[in-house]
Formats: C-alpha cells, structure tokens, sequence
C-alpha cells in the first residue's frame, strides 16, 4: 500500500492510503485489530471517510475498514455505472491484498446494500455477518409504491445544476454532520465533497439502481449469518412536503416490510427501527445505534 501518493490531478486523502487493483489505486482506510473484521459499503455520494467516526468506534473491538469504489472518492477514476460484480470483485481483491482475514461482517449503507448482496452472492463463505444501514435491496420494487420504484428514483435525484445551486446549504450540512471528526479530517473532507469530480459520481452512481437490482435477482438469498437490520422511519420535512401524507406512510411501511422480510429469511436475523433520524443522517445522529448493531453481529458471529 502506498501512503497518500497520489497524481497531481487527484485530491488526496487526509488519512488512509492506496492499494493496487488491476493497475489502479482503490483508496482504503483501516483501524483497529480482531477479527470478524468491519468493512462499510458507502452509499452513493458518499465516500468511505463519511463514516469514519462509527469506524473509530468500531475499531475499539474488531478491525474496521472503510474504502471508496473504483470511480469514486479518492480512488482512481472508472467509467461508472458500473455492475455490481465488478464492485463486489474489486472489494474481494482489495480485502485479500490487504491481507485482511474472512469472513467479514459487511455493512452498507443506502446503494451499498445492493453491493454487499452481489459480494454475498459470490463470495458466502467470506460473510460473517450483515449490518444493514438502511441499504437498497434487490426487492425494493416488490415493497415500495410505483412512484417509488427504482427506475424512478434513478430520475429523482438533483442534477449538476441544481446541486451546483445547493452547494453553500450542503457545506453547511456536512459542517454540521462532521463537526465531531479530527480538523485534518473534517475540512478536506467537506471540500472535496464539493468538487464537480465528487459531484458528477454521484450522479453517475445512482443512474443505474434498477440494472443492478435485476443483476442480483438472477441470484441466491444472503447467506444464512447473522444480520441486523436498521430501518429509518424519520420524517424529512422537506421530502414530505413532495408528497402526499398517505404516500409517505406507504413509503414507511413498505421499507419496514422490506427490511423484516430480509431478516426474516435468515435463522439469525434481527430488524430495529428508528424514528430519530434520517437515511442520510443515520452514521451521525444515531452512531450509537450502528456501533452496537455492529458489536452485537460481530459477537453473534464469533459464537458457534
């Protein structure tokens, strides 16, 4: 692993380095020491350091691991979208290249949940356990209603203008998300969330959620380990006021059937809900939450 080399076009890390995969650099943050080790899956628009804080936390009892997808964050740039595979692949390739012990414990969040399925899918006897940080799934269609449905939702994200207009209110809301992280981490962080690279990833990311669902259909179940499911029932004032009250409620009450199904299916599956917070707020308003989800799979997972 290099240590924050990167070329002059490209932002650098605050912390964490590189790893080599098929000539490029996948950016790779670890912490801690133990076994099942933690590794998060971001969401789109995120980045692995947006969860820093819960991985410092995590690493108080396992080794945490958090990483940015070929394309995204720091790591080196790739034509995006791409299938779920080739993601699931590369994060097998960086783990083994780290010489970071299976299985693992996955935790994604938001889009990583279809990702960390196809790793699942491909690799079951390296999944320990599944922390679901109210992730995607490949049923998301079947629970949710049609103006909801993946296909849709690819279109109902902000463009690059408007988001070029939201610029100042994003900075402020990840000053207010990131105010806990170290300085050195905190400001390079929000900064490069801003760059039109960052911006434009996002974008690209979230213009393929229904491919990558049929991708995985043609698949199994996840594997029969134990799983935690945190499902976020807040209300954002702003997206409410999108929709009518009954399509809200639908909206709430399909994900939670979403979330139990997918618990369910497993011997050891558990889903918690929480009302308190927001899907994209969920690592920093209810840290506490992740972190124990998190602990309790990791020694669930240790148990015979």
């Amino acid at each position: 692993m290099t240590n924050n080399s990167t070329s002059p076009e490209r932002l650098a890390p605050p912390v964490g380095g590189f790893q080599e995969i098929d000539d490029r650099r996948v950016f790779v943050h670890r912490s801690g020491s133990g076994g099942p080790a933690v590794v998060f899956l971001p969401g789109a628009s995120a980045v692995g350091l947006d969860y820093f804080g819960v991985q410092q936390e995590v690493a108080r009892f396992s080794t945490a691991v958090v990483y940015d997808r070929g394309g995204t964050g720091y790591s080196d740039l790739l034509p995006l979208p791409r299938t779920a595979a080739a993601v699931a692949r590369e994060l097998h390739e960086l783990l083994r290249a780290q010489s970071i012990a299976a299985p693992y414990v996955l935790v994604p969040h938001s889009l990583g949940g279809l990702y960390a399925h196809r790793f699942a899918q491909l690799y079951p006897q390296d999944v320990a356990g599944l922390v679901w940080l109210d992730a995607l799934q490949r049923d998301w269609d079947t629970f949710l209603p049609p103006a909801m449905h993946l296909a849709a939702c690819e279109q109902m994200g902000p463009g690059l203008e408007q988001l070029h207009r939201m610029r100042p209110a994003l900075r402020e809301m990840r000053g207010e998300l990131l105010a806990d992280y170290p300085e050195h981490v905190r400001q390079p962080l929000i900064d490069a969330h801003e760059s039109d690279e960052w911006i434009r990833v996002g974008i690209a990311e979230r213009g393929t959620l229904a491919g990558l669902a049929t991708e995985l259909q043609a698949g199994p179940n996840v594997p029969d380990v134990p799983m935690i499911a945190l499902t976020v029932v807040g209300t954002d004032p702003a997206q409410q006021a999108l929709m009518s009250g009954r399509t809200w409620q639908e909206i709430h009450d399909g994900r939670t059937r979403m979330d139990a199904a997918l618990v369910g299916a497993v011997s050891r599956g558990e889903q918690r809900i929480l009302s308190d917070t927001l899907h994209h707020r969920l690592c920093f308003d209810r840290p506490d939450a992740v972190v124990q989800a998190i602990r309790d799979v990791v020694d669930r997972a240790a148990r015979p």
